[in-house]
């Protein structure tokens, strides 16, 4: 990620890369090449001395806390990406140091920005679903060799698990999980995740890093019908309710097709769409639109699924004192 973060930062028309740190010689040489920003071999000295006005931590998830406590002690916005932190504990530092000082701290939940996902967030504000029943989301692909330090629950699905708390416009209050290990060495590389939320929405996840190729999917299923959306495509469909007329497969077997509308959706890149949020936080001093605290609850979720695998019985997390931010759908 901190390759695809070089580009687009130094692509922007608002923001000029001054810094970069990689303790890796050969891409810090590249980063620099490519940016002609300057170079730190060590990224925690670089976040204590360069001459910049924000950060962005792209950097291996047990690294987090260091560096994002570092910008945070000196005053300056961090863009920390996703998960905050590997567990609750950690994430929370960061939580209470942020509030503390007053920092803003935006974490890289990008599925967050994508155009189909702000789309769906518009028409769900308009009422195309007056009750939510259940939201559905498959997030899988092969297994990356450089992710080492923490399993696909928590690389992966915490995600997915901010994307259901933002869909439901709630949080969960009680999770349960099984995992499986099938290639990763040392973590879980399948999750199948249940969420049960206040309002007596349900949420399921399918996350792994152990199917051949890549899907993103999304489904929300309510009173009026269900949204389908594919994250890579950035397709968004509603399928409209129409149970009083089952066609025939092959002359015998029942089916319900409904009205399928394809909703349009104006394509952009989502990691683009994410900086142009931090810069207006930085700029305004408005609440980042993916803050500390959305990303501790993504953590906290992922955490607990975590402990309902280990124990086999479901886990309790209790009600939170407000709905996500950017509840209302908009990146803005």
């Amino acid at each position: 990620m901190g390759r695809n973060h070089l580009r687009v930062v130094s692509g922007h028309a608002d923001t000029v890369l001054a810094a970069v740190a990689d303790p890796d010689p050969a891409a810090l040489e590249a980063a620099v090449a490519q940016t002609g920003a300057a170079g730190y071999a060590d990224p925690l000295a670089m976040v204590r001395e360069a001459d910049v006005d924000a950060f962005v931590v792209a950097a291996p998830t047990t690294a987090h806390v260091p560096l994002a406590l570092a910008a945070i002690e000196r005053g300056l916005p961090v863009l920390v990406e996703k998960p905050l932190a590997a567990t609750l504990a950690e994430a929370l530092q960061i939580v209470d140091a942020a509030r503390a000082a007053g920092v803003a701290v935006q974490v890289g939940h990008v599925e967050r920005y994508n155009p189909a996902v702000l789309k769906l967030g518009e028409l769900l504000r308009e009422g195309w679903l007056t009750t939510i029943y259940a939201i559905t989301s498959r997030r899988a692909g092969p297994f990356p060799a450089r992710i080492r330090d923490v399993g696909v629950t928590v690389d992966l699905g915490t995600h997915d698990a901010d994307m259901l708390c933002w869909i439901a416009g709630e949080r969960p209050s009680r999770v349960y999980a099984e995992l499986a290990q099938r290639k990763h060495a040392t973590h879980e590389d399948l999750l199948f995740g249940l969420l049960h939320f206040p309002s007596g929405a349900s949420g399921m996840l399918d996350v792994n890093w152990l199917t051949p190729a890549k899907r993103r999917q999304l489904a929300v299923v309510g009173e009026e019908g269900m949204f389908e959306l594919d994250y890579l495509t950035q397709k968004l469909t509603f399928t409209k309710s129409d149970l009083a007329h089952p066609q025939l497969i092959a002359g015998y077997a029942p089916t319900f097709t409904g009205d399928v509308l394809d909703i349009e959706v104006q394509v952009k890149e989502p990691l683009q769409a994410q900086l142009d949020a931090f810069v207006r936080a930085i700029r305004t001093g408005e609440r980042p639109y993916v803050d500390a605290e959305d990303g501790a609850w993504a953590v906290r979720i992922c955490n607990g699924m975590l402990d309902a695998a280990a124990s086999r019985v479901p886990v309790v997390l209790g009600l939170p004192a407000g709905p996500p931010a950017g509840e209302d759908g908009s990146a803005a």
